[in-house]
This record gives structure tokens, sequence and C-alpha cells, in this order.
């Protein structure tokens, strides 16, 4: 009989075959794999945390070669209604809740409502599912500048088009406050819809499909099989998609940048609108670091809510 070991060597009676573990790669073999994805979190997320933390402790004008500490006279500042920042930086945080109330309930239904189309069958459905995502791929700075000329007032399609229709062709889209509050809103809702869609339509895929036929087996009318089967299922995605929602709209900036220019006026230059004017523009990095500090710890607070309520609907329910 042939042996099967090819280099003729016998095992040793008694002794286990060796494991290829932590005592053969050694204990640094993991940190190795861990290393690169470290380096980019340390580099990129948890420096810069620090080092705003810093920033925002100091007068950090980065043009001058003095930055005197001045404690947490930044944040006072916020809260003093004598200072030059308070006026402005709650402003900007009333525009950013302003845009927040608008556009976060579109975004968790109209996406919930396309991805519900969307998962039934027929003719064409992939297509369709493309055209609703394809505006999603596109930077920030192309759909603003897009919108921006279809929306201009002498020369945008917009406005020709509700003409030809009867309709008043002389709306001020981006210059009059509700127009452009519209504007900015509906812009959004059709640029990012078809990312809340994607994840909607995953998780119906998960909804098992016999829970929709015991619901009408009961007598379940449509409305009632979305109350208690699909609603249900969802609950955790959509927490999900309320939670990044929120996040996003409150770092709304491009689109206001580029279309409104803030405007008119102040009213709709959002918190990320005033931190980026007031570090790069007017050089004040501390004041701008404790701005954005305070814009996160709001975030968190309405982040903590947003868990708070899911996890108390599922109490009550169990």
């Amino acid at each position: 009989m042939t042996s099967t070991n090819p280099a003729g060597v016998l095992p040793v009676a008694g002794r286990a075959p060796a494991r290829r573990g932590l005592q053969s790669h050694g204990r640094a073999t993991p940190w190795l794999f861990l290393a690169p994805y470290l380096l980019i979190f340390g580099g990129f997320v948890a420096l810069p945390v620090v080092l705003g933390l810093w920033m925002s402790l100091h007068r950090w004008d980065y043009t001058l070669p003095r930055k005197p500490f001045v404690g947490l006279e930044n944040y006072t500042d916020l809260l003093d209604p004598g200072s030059t920042t308070f006026g402005p930086f709650w402003q900007a945080m009333q525009a950013t809740g302003v845009f927040m109330a608008l556009s976060v309930p579109l975004l968790l239904v109209v996406p919930l409502l396309v991805a519900m189309l969307m998962n039934g069958r027929f003719p064409g459905r992939n297509f369709f599912r493309a055209v609703y995502f394809a505006p999603y791929v596109l930077g920030v700075a192309v759909v603003a500048v897009l919108w921006r000329y279809l929306l201009d007032t002498n020369i945008g399609l917009v406005n020709y088009y509700l003409e030809l229709l009867g309709l008043p062709g002389d709306t001020a889209w981006l210059t009059s406050t509700i127009p452009a509050w519209t504007s900015l809103v509906g812009v959004t809702v059709w640029w990012t819809l078809g990312l809340n869609a994607v994840i909607y339509l995953a998780a119906l895929h998960d909804i098992p499909a016999d829970l929709y036929e015991s619901a009408r087996m009961d007598g379940a009318n449509a409305w009632q099989q979305f109350w208690a089967v699909t609603l249900p299922g969802l609950r955790p995605v959509l927490m999900f998609v309320m939670i990044n929602t929120i996040i996003a709209s409150a770092n709304m900036f491009g689109q206001s940048f580029l279309m409104t220019q803030g405007g008119p006026g102040r009213e709709t230059r959002t918190a990320i609108y005033l931190i980026a004017e007031e570090g790069l523009r007017n050089f004040q990095m501390g004041s701008a670091a404790a701005m954005s500090y305070v814009l996160t710890v709001a975030l968190v607070l309405l982040s903590v809510i947003v868990f708070w309520l899911f996890r108390e609907r599922k109490e009550k329910e169990s």
C-alpha cells in the first residue's frame, strides 16, 4: 500500500495536530488585519474629533500665529444674547429645524410608497427601480446647479411650463422665502428618495409572505395588512432610515449654498452653512468648532429620542 504521507513522517501517538491559531500566528496578527481600518478611523474620525474639541477652546484664527486659550468662551457666546454669534447661530439652527421638519417626513413616507409600488410584479419593474434610484448617484453640485437653472425666475423651464398650463409663471423659486424652502425640500426629496426606497425594498422582501396570507384569510383589507404586517416588519428599518435621514437633513449645505446662497436674507442659511462660513470665510475656527459640537449634541439627543420612541412602542406591543 502506498503511503499517503509524502514526507514519510509518522504521527506521534498521543499528540494532537497543531492548530493554526493565535499560538502559531502570534497575537499581533489580528491587529495587523485591523490596522488599515484603525489608521483610517484614527486619521479621519478620532483625530479630527479631538482636534476640533481642542480648537473650540481657543480663539483659533489660522491666519495668525497666536491662538489664545479661552476655555468655554466660544460656547457661552452661543448662549449670550449680547454676543455677535448668538443671533446668527440660532437663526441658522432654526433654519435647520425648518428644513428637517419639512424634509424628514417626506423622506420617510414617499420612499416607502415608492418601495411598496416597486415591490409588486409588473413589466419594466427593474427599469423603474433604476429611474427612482438614478438621481442619488449624482453629486450635490450637479443636482444643485441643474435645478438652479430649471427654477430660475426668468429662464427656468419650471416657470415656462407652468405658464403653458395657465399657472403663474413668475414664481421666484430661489429668492422668496416660502418658494425657496419648497425648492430646497423638493429637490432634496427628488435627489435622495432612491436610497431610502432601496432600503425599504430590501426590508419588504424580508417580511414572510405567510403573514400576508394569514391576514387575508382573517379578512384583513390592504390597509389593515399594512398596519398589522408591513409596518411592524419595517419597524427596525424605519428607525434606521429615520435616524439617517435626520442626520443627513441636519447636515444640508450644498443645496442651500449653490441654489439660494442662504437667501432670501439669511432664511435658508443652515447650521452647516454658518459653520463653514464662520470657519473658512471669517477665519474663526474656534467659534465654528463650538457651533459644530452644539449641533452634534442636539443630533445625539434627537437620536436618543428616536431610539426611545421605537423602544417604547415595542414594549407596549409585547
